[in-house]
């Protein structure tokens, strides 16, 4: 895992990319991101994989918003980040897992190439409330080992906003 110091190295050489960033939000060796301002839960009670699923939208006032316990809801980073020489790995702050929620399901890590801002998989143990720009999950790089042909071409490159779950493009219907 790269160094506090080595990812401002590598951010300095470009092989990096955090935008909008701010190197006081370096740690040890992560860079902690900030959750945007809106949220997709969905509609359904019954999500089904074979089938792109009806979101609601939610925009997190300045005041915050509660999050109910057992229920999903996706956010996303405010900062846009893109690597082609690291494993990107992101992992929720302990502050923020300390007030019981969780920023990823299963998601947990990008792959070489991915660009774009990261989607949150938002759950949490109690009701908590949460705020837009918070500072929510930080992110660390793993060097990569041995050839870096293959680059992430998958549905959630460039993502820009929350986005649902696009496996149903997957099947062929």
């Amino acid at each position: 895992m790269l160094s506090g110091q080595e990812i401002i190295n590598e951010i300095e050489a470009g092989n990096i990319i955090i935008k909008p960033y701010d190197k006081s939000l370096i740690n040890p060796n992560s860079y902690n991101l900030h959750l945007g301002n809106e949220l997709l839960v969905y509609k359904d009670d019954i999500i089904d994989s074979r089938k792109e699923n009806k979101t609601e939208r939610i925009i997190i006032p300045e005041e915050g918003l509660v999050l109910e316990p057992n229920k999903l809801y996706l956010g996303r980073t405010v900062e846009h980040t893109e690597t082609d020489k690291y494993v990107p790995m992101l992992n929720g702050r302990s502050s923020i897992g300390r007030l019981g929620i969780t920023i990823h399901v299963t998601a947990g890590f990008g792959d070489v190439g991915f660009k774009g801002t990261w989607t949150l998989e938002i759950f949490c143990i109690k009701p908590v409330r949460i705020y837009p720009n918070m500072e929510i999950c930080q992110i660390c790089y793993y060097p990569v080992v041995g050839d870096t042909n293959i680059r992430y071409k998958g549905k959630y490159l460039n993502q820009q906003d929350v986005t649902a779950s696009r496996l149903y493009t997957e099947y062929n219907d």
